[in-house]
């Protein structure tokens, strides 16, 4: 004998509630792994290397200054790792007498933007073997960091237009394909009615999206530092 549907209504209701009313299946588990942490997109990786870059002539600002006005070494490094807070692992390295240059370069190499670091650290370290002020030694270095900036930036605004060109091309197709409708013929159904179309358009997205990749990496490595 089948049921009347407004008995299975009632059952189905009757069993969400007696779901909510129960306590919540706990793992065997106290704490779950924390969830995989997802890559940085290309421009967010870019946007942090171009704000680590201007960090870094920052901090070797900072220093140049406090060190000229007398201050210590140890505490004109914790005054720029307040303002750049990467640079706390060098401070560790100077208050415990580890080789202050070398946790510069650890630094520089871990952070794309922070690649200035290494001249910084080669002024930290050729003065300490000279015994010179090193307050000129970052003072120079700054100097020279401003005009690698002003080379960068100059880089940078021609690869933008490379990459703005990119992008359009990459945009042809559909506009082609748009145009084509609009003339009265009918290439979609071509494209998404037939197996040889199909075939045609993954091909043509994957070549369209390589070729995107290809001018990004272009374009990253001409503008590293």
């Amino acid at each position: 004998m089948s049921e009347s549907p407004a008995a299975v209504v009632a059952a189905l209701l009757a069993a969400a509630a007696v779901a909510t009313l129960l306590p919540p299946v706990r793992s065997s588990s106290t704490r779950r792994p924390p969830p995989p942490r997802r890559p940085p997109s290309p421009y967010a990786a870019r946007r942090r290397a171009v704000a680590d870059q201007a960090a870094v002539l920052e901090v070797c600002d900072l220093l140049a200054a406090d060190l000229a006005a007398g201050r210590p070494p140890d505490a004109a490094l914790s005054a720029a790792a307040e303002r750049w807070p990467p640079l706390g692992r060098v401070v560790d390295a100077l208050r415990l007498g580890a080789d202050v240059p070398e946790a510069m370069r650890r630094v520089a190499a871990e952070r794309r933007g922070a690649a200035d670091l290494r001249w910084v650290a080669g002024a930290w370290q050729v003065s300490q073997h000279s015994g010179r002020g090193l307050a000129a030694a970052l003072e120079r270095t700054a100097r020279g960091l401003r005009g690698r900036r002003r080379t960068r930036r100059l880089v940078d605004s021609e690869l933008a237009s490379a990459r703005a060109t990119a992008r359009l091309v990459a945009c042809l197709p559909l506009v082609v394909l748009l145009m084509g409708s609009g003339a009265g013929s009918d290439p979609w159904s071509f494209l998404l009615g037939t197996p040889v179309g199909w075939v045609c358009v993954a091909v043509g997205v994957g070549l369209n999206g390589a070729g995107l990749w290809w001018i990004e990496r272009l374009a990253d490595r001409a503008a590293a530092p």
